[in-house]
């Protein structure tokens, strides 16, 4: 399984405002610097967590967002979930699409599927504050000054 780029840069977004100080906001312009994502992508982004609750933006000339949550309370796998829009692994995972003639005696489909669980319940128990443990480490990558 792939997840989309939105997905992976809506991770990245939240590791990047939470790895910033208690109380100093990102912003869409240095978080574009960092990974090299376009601003307009990531203005789409934002909006999206902001709309999720996970993250709130401040407007103005000294706005920028930040968590909505502590970082134990976003959990990974419901950042995933939302932000991922087709978790049909194969033709026969949509009823509407699925013109497999050999989906009644299908063995594979329950296999996918019961992967797919699988990856889902792994990422279910992380948090974005498991994300953040070297959080000194990603900071130094990330250009975030630790004073």
């Amino acid at each position: 399984m792939r997840l989309k780029k939105y997905t992976d840069y809506a991770l990245r977004v939240l590791i990047y405002t939470a790895s910033k100080k208690d109380g100093e906001l990102a912003n869409k312009k240095e978080i574009s610097e960092v990974f090299h994502i376009s601003e307009n992508h990531l203005g789409k982004i934002i909006h999206e967590l902001n709309k999720l609750s996970l993250i709130e933006t401040i407007r103005g000339r000294s706005g920028g967002i930040r968590l909505a949550k502590a970082p134990a309370d976003i959990n990974v796998g419901y950042v995933v979930r939302q932000m991922e829009d087709d978790f049909h692994l194969l033709e026969c995972f949509d009823c509407a699409t699925n013109y497999c003639v050999i989906t009644p005696a299908c063995k594979l489909r329950h296999v996918l599927r019961d992967a797919l669980r699988a990856f889902l319940e792994v990422l279910d128990a992380y948090t974005l504050e498991d994300l953040l443990t070297n959080q000194d480490e990603l900071r130094d990558l990330m250009g975030i000054s630790a004073n």
